[in-house]
């Protein structure tokens, strides 16, 4: 066993000490202990000390297939820490002076009554808050639909946690029946009760607050999908059997866009509504199936549709180790090979990205649809420094740097096609950057990452921010242009 901070061998550790070695075997496991010494020992390149461990991730597995020479990348990562730190410096030291005089402000008036129209005015005065510019135009391209046009749910995941980032990138589709069985949207009313074995009773209320949800969504011209005997394709439009024997359509023809099996007797129908896709799975064998007049076993939802894999707020990657860690995660997400194998249920598990999925298009030819959520990742604020490099003067880099650097160059996986899925089909990055305070900070980031798109030669402008504190701000896009190379 290593000394640690100086400490003799044998001699009791303090309790602080033993509470971040804990933590450590937790989130990141045992290996990376018994790697930690080859996070801490450093490699020279040019005035930056980088641990060993963070230089070969970078080399050996981030770099290879991308383009980027190792050496044009350190190079380029040096000039980034010599031009942007004293910047960096200079926006913290004007926080820390607005936040002097906020304090100030408040402890003159302990006590008193608050004065919103006086705190407002003082904090313009100071230069906090600022007037509002004049109205301009900004446009952007090569950006996801799931960004630009559709409307559904976001989910956030720790990077570090690889069964977790799988779950939340495949949470693309999820199965409304087990929703709605398992959660308490429905009551375990007397006979309705979940049980540890499947209940028709429960199973019976789903599939009726489901149909009532798909007459909501796609709704019949006649009729309702609850009582709905069967479901089958003339002509490319879907017709709809009726308990009367009469058939019928849906409201809006369009909303059908696609399914699986014969046209007499599918397994699968594909609707639409506000670009999001429900599936009916029909199945008159299953054990579900067989208690719904038409066989529908299940409704797929499309659910989350973009992803944040987070570096920041619900982890801490700080040092070496964890930030290769969830580097590592980010890459396999981008290769489409991460894999996480756990024991669930006694029985063994391995868990990966789901592949695309695809349909006979109502239309004819064949529709695919993706099969995981867009995946975004979380960069950390200005304000933390990381020990995985060291500048010229041996002191600890602005974290965002590094955030901004290696992650890039691990979705240039993704950019080029080299995966064996694809996250972004329009061609960009995405990258959330919290915690900004003011514009000057947003045009730092900005500047901070039109240089890593030239330091890894991107012909055009791919990263895509989302700028704001903890996320809750207006969509700011940086303006793409063209690079001549």
């Amino acid at each position: 066993m290593p000394s640690w901070s100086g400490r003799s061998i044998g001699e009791p550790v303090p309790y602080p000490l033993r509470q971040a070695a804990w933590t450590l075997y937790v989130q990141c496991g045992k290996e990376s202990i018994e790697n930690w010494g080859h996070m801490t020992e450093r490699i020279q390149k040019g005035s930056l000390r980088i641990a060993a461990g963070l230089h070969d991730f970078v080399v050996n597995e981030a770099v290879p297939g991308t383009g980027v020479e190792p050496e044009a990348f350190w190079k380029a990562f040096e000039a980034i820490v010599h031009d942007f730190g004293p910047r960096n410096r200079a926006l913290l030291a004007k926080r820390d002076e607005l936040q002097a005089k906020i304090d100030e402000w408040h402890r003159a008036r302990r006590g008193q009554p608050h004065d919103t129209a006086a705190y407002q005015a003082f904090l313009r005065e100071i230069g906090y808050l600022l007037p509002e510019g004049e109205d301009f135009e900004i446009s952007t391209s090569s950006v996801d639909p799931e960004i630009a046009e559709i409307a559904g749910p976001q989910l956030v995941v720790p990077v570090t946690n690889a069964r977790y980032a799988l779950n939340a990138a495949n949470a693309r589709w999820g199965s409304f029946y087990d929703a709605l069985y398992g959660t308490d949207v429905l009551p375990q009313t007397e006979g309705r009760e979940k049980g540890t074995t499947y209940n028709p009773a429960r199973g019976q209320a789903v599939m009726d607050y489901a149909g009532s949800f798909l007459d909501e969504a796609v709704p019949l011209a006649g009729g309702s999908h609850r009582t709905a005997t069967a479901y089958h394709i003339d002509g490319g439009r879907l017709v709809v059997a009726l308990p009367d024997g009469t058939e019928t359509g849906l409201v809006d023809p369009g909303q059908f866009v696609g399914y699986l099996g014969d046209d007499g007797e599918p397994t699968s129908i594909l609707l639409r509504n506000n670009g999001l896709h429900m599936e009916l799975v029909i199945d008159r064998e299953d054990i579900v199936g067989r208690d719904h007049p038409a066989g529908v076993r299940d409704v797929m939802l499309e659910a989350a549709m973009t992803t944040i894999q987070d570096c920041e707020d619900s982890v801490a990657t700080v040092d070496a180790g964890d930030k290769v860690l969830a580097y590592r995660n980010w890459l396999g997400l981008m290769k489409g090979d991460l894999e996480a194998t756990f024991e669930k249920g006694g029985k063994t598990v391995t868990r990966r990205l789901n592949p695309d999925r695809a349909f006979k298009a109502a239309g004819g030819g064949m529709l695919t649809l993706p099969g995981r959520s867009l995946m975004l990742v979380r960069n950390v604020g200005p304000l933390l420094t990381t020990d995985a490099v060291l500048d010229g003067d041996g002191k600890e880099i602005p974290e965002e740097f590094l955030d901004a650097m290696v992650t890039a160059l691990v979705a240039m996986h993704d950019l080029k096609r080299l995966g064996r899925l694809r996250n972004s089909r329009a061609g960009s990055m995405y990258i959330v950057k919290p915690k900004l305070h003011g514009p000057e900070e947003v045009v730092f980031s900005c500047d901070l990452f039109g240089r890593v798109e030239d330091a890894l030669g991107f012909f055009s402008r791919v990263l895509e921010q989302d700028i704001g504190y903890r996320d809750v701000a207006a969509k700011v896009d940086q303006l793409k242009s063209s690079n001549s190379k």
